[in-house]
C-alpha cells in the first residue's frame, strides 16, 4: 500500500505524524509519501518517505499552502492507494478532485475550541468562523473516512471512528528520576503555560534547580523566552526531533504540563504528560480533568492551581527533598505508561484500519 500523508499546518517531525503513524506503517512494510512544509521549518525528510516540500500554513496566510497541497494530491492520485491528512485546511485541497484515491483525516483536535486560541483570529470573526468549523466537520465525515486523536471528539460526529490515542513509545527500561533539573517537552505558549514556566524557573534558580524548555515557541513567547535565557531564569532548547528530545527526558526531576483552562485542553489528554510518565519521572501539571484522571488513577505526580508558580515550585522542591516519593511516583507512572499507553498497541490498530479501508471509498 502506497500511502500519501500530507500536513501544512504541523511541523514535519511532528510526532504524532512521522515517530507514530508514520513509522507504523513503514515498519509494517508500506512506501509512504509525506508532503510536508519542509524548507519552512528548516529541515529535511527522514530517508525513510519520500519528501515532497509544501508551504507551510500560518496564521491568516493559508490559502498558497493550501492550493500546493491539492497540487500535489493531483498529481499524486493516481500513484498512491490512499490520502491520510492531518489539517482541517487539507479538506479543502482534497475536496472536489475527481479519481481520487481513498482519503482519511485524522482528526488532531477539537477544531472550533481552538478558535479561542488564536490571536490572529478577530474576536467577532469566531463565532461565524466556529460555525464553519462545525459545517466542515460535518461533511467531511459524510465524505472521507476519519481516525479521532481523542475519545472526547466522538461526541461531535454522528457516527464512531476509530480513535488512536497520542501515546508514545515507552523505553524498555528508564533511570531513575535526579533532583536538579526540570523539564518541559513540546509548544511553547501563553496559553500552554510559558510565563508561569519562566516565573518557576525565577523562583528555582535560588534552591539550584533548573528548568528546561524544549519546544518551538510562537511569536509572542519567542521575546519572552529569549529574555528569560538572557536574564538566566531558565534554559531553552527550542524545537527538537521528538525521538531526540524524548532522551532529555530521562533522568529529570519532573516534568511540567501547566496547561490553561481552555475549551480546547478540557477533555484533551496532554501528550506531554505520556511522555514524562514513559520516562520514569513525576509530573506537575494543573488540573486539565484528563490529567487529573491520569494523576491520581497511577498516583503519578502533583496536581498544582492554574497559574500559580508559586505552588509549582513548591510541588519541585518537595519532591527534591523526598528521594522515595520522587521515585516511586516516577515507577509508577513508568509502569502505567509501558502498559496502558505504550503506542505499538495502538499502532497495530492504526494500521490494520488504513489496510481495511485500502480501496474501499466511502
Amino acid at each position: 500500500m502506497h500511502v500519501l500523508v500530507m500536513t501544512v499546518v504541523h511541523h514535519p517531525e511532528d510526532a504524532r505524524i512521522l515517530h507514530r503513524q508514520i513509522r507504523a506503517l513503514v515498519d509494517a512494510g508500506h512506501e509512504v509519501t509525506y508532503a510536508a512544509p519542509y524548507s519552512a521549518r528548516g529541515v529535511v525528510p527522514r530517508s525513510w518517505v519520500n519528501g515532497v516540500d509544501l508551504p507551510r500554513a500560518a496564521e491568516r496566510r493559508r490559502m498558497t499552502a493550501v492550493r500546493a497541497a491539492r497540487k500535489v494530491f493531483k498529481s499524486m492520485r493516481g500513484k498512491v492507494d490512499m490520502a491520510l491528512i492531518h489539517d482541517p485546511e487539507l479538506l479543502f485541497a482534497v475536496a472536489g478532485v475527481r479519481n481520487r484515491p481513498t482519503v482519511v483525516w485524522d482528526v488532531h483536535e477539537d477544531t472550533p475550541a481552538t478558535l479561542s486560541l488564536k490571536p490572529w483570529l478577530p474576536a467577532f470573526l469566531r463565532p461565524p468562523t466556529r460555525f464553519v468549523a462545525r459545517m466542515l466537520e460535518s461533511w467531511a465525515e459524510r465524505n472521507f473516512h476519519l481516525l479521532l486523536a481523542e475519545t472526547a471528539y466522538a461526541g461531535r460526529f454522528r457516527q464512531a471512528h476509530l480513535v488512536v490515542p497520542n501515546e508514545t513509545w515507552v523505553p524498555d527500561t528508564v533511570s531513575p528520576p535526579g533532583d536538579d533539573r526540570v523539564v518541559y517537552l513540546g509548544w511553547l505558549s501563553e496559553a500552554r503555560g510559558v510565563r508561569e514556566a519562566i516565573e518557576v524557573g525565577r523562583l528555582l534558580r535560588p534552591h539550584r534547580v533548573v528548568v528546561e524548555l524544549i519546544g518551538y515557541a510562537d511569536p509572542q513567547s519567542r521575546r519572552m523566552l529569549a529574555a528569560a535565557v538572557e536574564e538566566g531564569a531558565l534554559e531553552w532548547r527550542d524545537f527538537m526531533p521528538n525521538d531526540e528530545a524524548l532522551k532529555r527526558l530521562d533522568g529529570a526531576l519532573a516534568g511540567l504540563s501547566l496547561l490553561h483552562d481552555e475549551p480546547n485542553y478540557r477533555h484533551s489528554m496532554p501528550t506531554k504528560i505520556v511522555e514524562y510518565m514513559a520516562h520514569g519521572i513525576p509530573v506537575i501539571t494543573t488540573p486539565s480533568p484528563r490529567a487529573v484522571e491520569l494523576i491520581e488513577r497511577y498516583r503519578s505526580g502533583v496536581v498544582v492551581p492554574w497559574s500559580d508558580p508559586q505552588a509549582v515550585a513548591k510541588a519541585v522542591l518537595a519532591l527534591r527533598d523526598n528521594t522515595e516519593e520522587r521515585r516511586n511516583a516516577g515507577a509508577r507512572g513508568y509502569a502505567a505508561a509501558r502498559g496502558n499507553h505504550h503506542w505499538p498497541n495502538s499502532a497495530r490498530r492504526f494500521v490494520s484500519q488504513l489496510e481495511a479501508w485500502n480501496g474501499v471509498k466511502p
